[in-house]
């Protein structure tokens, strides 16, 4: 087995060349404890249920079936039913995030960091925006990029990435991903970028070649060490 990647600071100077910051939304720029994606899950299940005409059981099935085969819930209903992605995206991404807490350290490292920042999601743009206001990260990013942007192919698909990168005219050789999902960061990998896994637990695969817990604390370290 893989060991896990070493500590940052002897990774920091891989960084000195980055001048292109991509984050994920969802359990990146916010904390899993805040279980958002809680509350997306309840509601995706149940437009698969309504709009399938199947109970909950075969929805939870069909959701996971989807999930490993497309690389979301929308996709495989998409591809295998011909759903209208825009009325599903508004409908599952309609929560609460009264409980989302603003970051202001975290807000002020990627503040700090150099070039250019986007956010790239498989959710919604408009989702995405209403997340990074509840997090005070609003007016960080030059751009949000939402599944809708990538012609609703998702991460993990790498033509996703490309059309993204290239509406933001982000060079990935010179770019880093930050992402919860280690599946979608072996494209960004095989582009060039440098790719960091934002989770409890590292993931010893060799597309990941950093690993963070704590966001924040990476982001810190980075603008500590240039």
């Amino acid at each position: 087995m893989t060991a896990p990647p070493p500590p940052l600071g002897s990774h920091a100077a891989q960084f000195a060349h980055v001048r292109a910051w991509v984050f994920d939304l969802d359990n990146t720029l916010y904390p899993p404890e805040a279980r958002l994606f809680d509350q997306i899950e309840v509601k995706m299940t149940a437009w698969v249920m309504n709009t399938l005409r199947v109970d909950r059981a075969e929805a939870d099935r069909l959701r996971k079936h989807y999930w490993a085969t497309y690389g979301t819930t929308l996709a495989g209903l998409m591809q295998e039913h011909g759903v209208d992605p825009g009325p599903y995206l508004t409908e599952v991404h309609d929560i609460s995030l009264d409980h989302l807490e603003r970051d202001d350290l975290l807000a002020a490292h990627i503040r700090a960091l150099p070039g250019t920042r986007i956010v790239y999601t498989n959710g919604s743009a408009p989702y995405a925006e209403r997340v990074l206001e509840a997090r005070g990260l609003g007016n960080l990013f030059d751009a949000v990029f939402g599944v809708e942007h990538a012609g609703f192919r998702p991460k993990p698909e790498r033509d996703a990435f490309e059309t993204v990168f290239a509406r933001a005219e982000i060079a990935p050789d010179r770019g880093a991903m930050f992402e919860d999902d280690p599946r979608n960061l072996a494209a960004p990998h095989a582009m060039g970028m440098q790719t960091i896994l934002v989770a409890p637990a590292p993931v010893p695969v060799p597309h990941i070649h950093h690993h963070t817990d704590d966001l924040r604390s990476f982001l810190g370290a980075l603008s500590a060490n240039p």
